[in-house]
């Protein structure tokens, strides 16, 4: 049993210690949450409230070809319009023929541009797919992550151009039929509007809202190192870690096309989760401040690439 003066002492000592670990845990907290602030160049709120959107129900899973694509079709365009997006074409719309045993016979990709200031004849395709798998045994895979998250990207990525005008000219392709074999990218790169020796760069982004590990990987650095160093110098933002690997990803998304056209790609990703092809991959789910982050960290390693 302590004596009365010493359990006095003690009790002083603890509530002391008690005080300070609590000022030191306050004071580690005030410096966590300076340190992963961010400035975005972009309207978060906005990225968020687009893959809400095409992420709900009213789209039907995206499917090639039914009414929720042609729904997520008019959507994108309408926000390219609102946003000073110009059509590459005559139209935004660059229709495609299926395989005659798919029930669907064309499939429609979205191609927006933007004129560079300085260099307008070497054009950065900037890409994701907005389709996905549909209604399957009377469920909706809205498919969030898988690639709502990419086109709200893109859409994210034609308000940074509003405010800051791109040196090299930017096509923003948002690809159909990607769940169908990648068709709507590979007819793009094979009946290019563009020449294909002024196609620079393709930046593609499919499944980046999600990560317990804050983790988004590269793939295409492994085939063109000339952007090994970009990536590596590239700022990311918030937690985001940023690893090149998963070389097996090569032709997994609608890079493929273009890698294969020998064209390069840098591919930004994260790595398979619970819910992937699942009709549990819904907005919910995703990671609202990893997501931003990894959006602001495409931008960034946009930003060192467009001064190349």
């Amino acid at each position: 049993m302590l004596r009365p003066k010493l359990i006095l002492l003690v009790c002083l000592l603890l509530t002391f210690s008690c005080k300070s670990q609590k000022e030191t845990k306050e004071e580690k907290a005030k410096t966590i949450q300076v340190e992963t602030k961010v400035a975005y160049d972009f309207t978060a709120s906005t990225l968020l409230k687009h893959v809400k959107e095409l992420s709900s129900d009213a789209y039907e899973g995206r499917e090639t070809g039914t009414a929720g694509a042609i729904k997520a079709k008019n959507y994108i365009i309408s926000e390219f319009e609102k946003l000073g997006v110009k059509p590459l074409g005559k139209t935004f719309e660059q229709t495609f023929p299926l395989p005659k045993n798919k029930n669907i016979q064309q499939g429609e990709n979205i191609l927006g541009f933007i004129k560079g200031s300085l260099k307008s004849e070497e054009y950065i395709v900037i890409s994701a797919h907005y389709d996905h798998e549909g209604i399957k045994g009377g469920k909706i895979y809205n498919g969030a992550d898988d690639d709502a998250s990419g086109i709200s990207a893109l859409i994210a990525f034609a308000e940074y151009f509003q405010k800051y005008p791109p040196k090299h000219s930017v096509i923003l392709a948002a690809f159909d039929a990607e769940e169908k074999g990648l068709i709507g990218s590979y007819y793009f790169v094979e009946n290019s509007i563009v020449p294909k020796t002024q196609l620079k760069l393709n930046i593609n982004m499919d499944m980046i809202s999600r990560s317990d590990k804050n983790e988004l990987y590269v793939v295409g650095p492994q085939y063109y190192p000339q952007y090994k160093s970009l990536i590596k110098n590239t700022k990311t933002s918030g937690n985001v870690s940023l690893k090149i690997g998963h070389k097996e990803w090569t032709f997994a998304s609608d890079h493929a096309g273009f890698h294969k056209a020998k064209i390069p790609f840098i591919y930004f990703g994260v790595e398979d989760h619970e819910d992937y092809h699942k009709p549990t991959d819904d907005f919910e789910n995703i990671h609202p401040t990893f997501y931003t982050n990894v959006v602001q960290t495409i931008i960034s390693f946009f930003q060192i690439v467009d001064t190349k």
